[in-house]
């Protein structure tokens, strides 16, 4: 019997480690990569130059209520054609989801193909995530760390999803190691 291909949600908040561990991932795994900022990056900047003036505003609510369901939408549509062929990396934010138990089972139902469903929920201090924000000078940045505390309140540093995930400290040694002995590919 055929095995099903999997679908990795790796999540987490900004500057957490999702891409890198994402990157590691398709590495060792040869599954499809879709980042949501190489996806839909250069869409949204042009679409908000024209909206506000702001190419790299994605903290306004006029960015989160235009973007955000269309921007998962489009990386789940891609996901979704190539799960028959082989397995997939969603890697994005997902902020509001983790509250949801039984996200990964909706993903599955809505993709119309048979998969398996791992989540990787990717964390680390805010103190470690502000400095890797100001290391990767990202004009998208900007707003949250000029205004850090208003960011600190929108992504709660404690809250972990409330569906199974690997929770992986992007902190400690060798983090990317612990999740694979931690059973991630199997």
């Amino acid at each position: 019997m055929p095995r099903n291909n999997t679908l990795y949600l790796v999540t987490g908040m900004p500057a957490a480690g999702k891409s890198t561990f994402a990157r590691k991932l398709a590495a060792r795994t040869g599954a499809c990569l879709l980042d949501i900022d190489t996806c839909t990056e250069t869409i949204v900047q042009a679409a908000m130059e024209r909206i506000s003036g702001e190419p790299n505003d994605r903290d306004s609510p006029t960015f989160k209520e235009t973007f955000r369901e269309p921007v998962y939408e489009t990386l789940f549509a891609i996901a979704a054609e190539n799960l028959p062929h082989t397995d997939v990396i969603v890697t994005g934010p997902f902020t509001k989801e983790q509250a949801r138990p039984h996200w990964p089972r909706e993903i599955r139902s809505r993709l119309g193909a048979p998969c398996d469903v791992k989540c990787v929920f990717v964390h680390c201090s805010p103190e470690l995530r502000k400095r890797r924000l100001i290391e990767r000078a990202n004009p998208r940045d900007e707003p949250k760390l000029k205004n850090w505390e208003k960011h600190l309140q929108y992504y709660d540093p404690d809250a972990f999803p409330a569906y199974p995930h690997f929770a992986v400290d992007t902190a400690a040694p060798k983090s990317f190691e612990t999740a694979l002995n931690e059973g991630l590919l199997d």
